[in-house]
């Protein structure tokens, strides 16, 4: 039985930013212009931000502090060397390449780990990672736990890889031809989802026993590593800290989005083992980041990720972290609002299907959701389901994800219990009227990461 009681912020509030709440009136006028996108809604015209925790977060005041001792050298500066230094302690690689942010990092693992016609296996795609390997030539095959497609399925590591998909594809298309296999700790489409420390390691054999590297998705692995903490016995009195450094001890390297666990606004890196990839990883950075120092980060901003990652592994956070969401899925469980279960680390998941049963998946209906959320209560939140999934690039056919969902992020540091509560009173009065959310339908489809800047229409 998980805890119920919800711990206070562990921290004290030292600096506001005022926002304000249109009119009803006013969000309808919005949300029209907008597209019903909720990625094109201006800032100022939002109450309650849960678009994305990326690059969200509120920096602590040390983080601030380090904002001020920022080395703005072009090549060589001492906050590289920490950053450097930091990541190489707490994730325990050999090689650091700094990035401007995650995709950065998915870009050029791209270039340099994959050859054209290759797979790479993963547990559940998600966008940016699957665009950046599919641009380089590469083929996803999805080899998540079959539970993680349903939304309705409790389990403590709904993260989990499939090994005997795994198996089943290297029986298909040979070793030779997996370029590499990505874990993500969290899965975030999953609706946040961890993976147990007992299957980071299986992964690790099998890759080891036919070859093949692993590299790990690492945007989440702090709030993965609470997830283990919690539900796997063996780690229930192990330190977040060696819990992160023995997660990334199976794996060949990894991507970092810095804008999450680390606690900033921009940034990120890409870490390995193998010299060779490193070699090849400082050419492609120079070209697509910058010098091998900076990675399109400024010196201030890789002083305050140094920081960050240090704070994100402190037992107090993390804990009131995964908690506050958790607040928010249990408010809406209790009033029988259908949501991903269990629920993840960073964002609550609306269920589409079940919420709108009305709709067809075709009409959109988590998109035609976030929309009305937004109208309803200022509240902006993000579609995840049949048009993030994009279309296939040989038949041009939509993709038909089995999870249609609305994500509810959670900024870190950022809210308190009380805005949660307005959160879910929103959801609530909407899933008592959801017969009267319309469809919608394409204005504007771009043939890329259609998400970001399509537009929409009602039926």
């Amino acid at each position: 039985m998980l805890d119920k009681r919800y711990p206070a912020e562990p921290f004290r509030i030292k600096s506001v930013e005022t926002v304000k709440m249109n009119t009803r009136a006013e969000r309808e006028e919005i949300a029209k212009k907008a597209g019903y996108n909720t990625f094109l809604i201006n800032s100022e015209d939002v109450y309650i931000d849960l678009l994305t925790d990326s690059g969200t977060n509120a920096m602590s005041d040390k983080q601030w502090g380090g904002l001020m001792q920022g080395d703005e050298a072009y090549a060589g500066s001492r906050n590289w060397f920490h950053l450097e230094s930091t990541v190489q302690e707490l994730f325990g690689f050999k090689h650091v390449i700094p990035t401007h942010q995650g995709r950065g990092a998915e870009n050029i693992l791209g270039h340099i780990a994959i050859k054209p016609g290759q797979y790479v296996p993963g547990n559940m795609y998600f966008t940016t990672t699957r665009f950046h390997q599919e641009a380089n030539g590469g083929i996803f095959r999805d080899i998540i736990i079959d539970e993680a497609h349903d939304a309705t399925i409790n389990l403590p590591f709904k993260g989990n890889v499939d090994l005997k998909k795994v198996q089943a594809l290297i029986d298909e298309v040979g070793a030779e031809n997996i370029a590499y296999l990505c874990v993500a700790v969290t899965v975030n489409l999953a609706g946040g989802q961890p993976v147990s420390m007992q299957n980071l390691r299986d992964v690790s054999a099998l890759c080891k026993k036919h070859g093949i590297k692993m590299f790990m998705d690492a945007t989440r692995c702090v709030e993965n590593a609470y997830f283990i903490q919690e539900r796997e016995p063996e780690f229930k009195d192990t330190p977040i800290k060696d819990i992160v450094h023995e997660m990334f001890s199976y794996a060949d390297g990894c991507t970092m989005s810095g804008k999450k666990d680390c606690l900033t606004n921009i940034g990120g890196f890409l870490c390995m083992n193998d010299d060779d990839l490193y070699m090849s990883a400082r050419e492609w950075v120079v070209v697509y980041e910058g010098m091998p120092s900076y990675g399109g980060m400024a010196g201030r901003d890789m002083e305050a990720m140094a920081i960050g990652l240090r704070e994100s592994m402190q037992e107090e956070y993390i804990e009131h972290r995964i908690k506050q969401v958790r607040y928010l899925g249990d408010r809406l469980l209790e009033a029988g609002v259908p949501i991903v279960e269990p629920v993840g680390g960073h964002a609550v998941f609306l269920d589409a299907r079940r919420f709108c049963p009305h709709l067809t998946q075709d009409q959109l209906p988590a998109q035609a959701l976030a929309a009305q959320l937004y109208i309803d209560s200022g509240v902006r939140s993000m579609e995840r389901g049949i048009v993030s999934a994009g279309r296939d690039k040989v038949t041009g056919e939509d993709h038909h994800p089995k999870l249609e969902t609305v994500r509810l992020t959670i900024p870190r540091r950022v809210y308190t219990y009380a805005h949660m509560d307005l959160v879910a009173d929103s959801v609530i009065d909407l899933y008592k009227n959801k017969e009267e959310i319309k469809g919608l339908k394409w204005v504007y489809e771009p043939k890329m990461l259609r998400f970001f800047t399509g537009r929409f229409e009602h039926i």
